[in-house]
């Protein structure tokens, strides 16, 4: 099933107090992360833009192209984008491999009291792996029988979360990953979720898998 982009207004938003306050705060823990060196042990980790995120969460949202309220960040480093999408009404996960970050990811939501659950494991499910591929990282899935011809459940899970459950995922990927997100969201979502893409430079893209309306 091919993946159709998804076109909608862009503009800027006016940011709530209580969304502005929990960027502000991210702001000054992530300064103390890279005056602390942590940079160079996270070099992966790189903040978007979470106001061009906000207006493009808030788009979607309002347009009725999202099917429901689960939320999920896939590499979540701090959790801005998935404290954001709880203060929309979210039912928000972040996922987030390094400890510390998630650590860190956990404490901003708790310390603004949010709704928000991270997960401390790889946006990619058991069994998926990321290998080198043509101009970027390619997605290989599990195969689903064995050498014997035996059926294996290759059903892609999070611990605490079900990826066909959600109805909104979110991702910055790191330079060459884009294919790969785009290619395991489809692996792993359901029909009519959204993949929303933050590319830098404050491009940002939405795609929507199948469905039979066009947008």
């Amino acid at each position: 099933m091919s993946l159709e982009q998804i076109s909608f207004p862009l503009k800027s938003r006016e940011i709530p107090s209580e969304v502005a306050a929990v960027l502000a705060e991210a702001d000054r823990r992530c300064d103390d992360f890279f005056d602390e060196g942590l940079g160079r042990r996270y070099p992966r980790y790189l903040p978007s833009a979470p106001e061009v995120v906000y207006g493009a969460m808030l788009s979607l949202k309002e347009a009725g192209y999202l099917s429901g309220d689960v939320f999920c960040e896939w590499g979540c480093g701090f959790g801005v984008a998935s404290c954001m999408a709880s203060l929309m009404g979210f039912e928000a996960y972040g996922i987030e491999i390094e400890d510390e970050l998630a650590d860190r990811a956990t404490q901003l939501a708790q310390d603004f009291e949010l709704r928000v659950e991270i997960l401390c494991t790889s946006y990619l499910p058991e069994g998926y792996e990321e290998c080198d591929g043509v101009g970027g990282k390619d997605l290989l899935a599990p195969e689903a029988t064995t050498s014997r011809g035996e059926t294996i459940d290759t059903t892609p899970s999070y611990e605490g979360l079900d990826p066909f459950e959600v109805d909104l995922f979110f991702v910055y990927p790191w330079p060459g990953q884009e294919e790969l997100m785009m290619d395991l969201f489809e692996a792993v979502s359901s029909e009519e979720a959204v993949l929303l893409i933050y590319h830098g430079d404050g491009e940002i893209s939405a795609h929507r898998r199948g469905g039979d309306d066009d947008f």
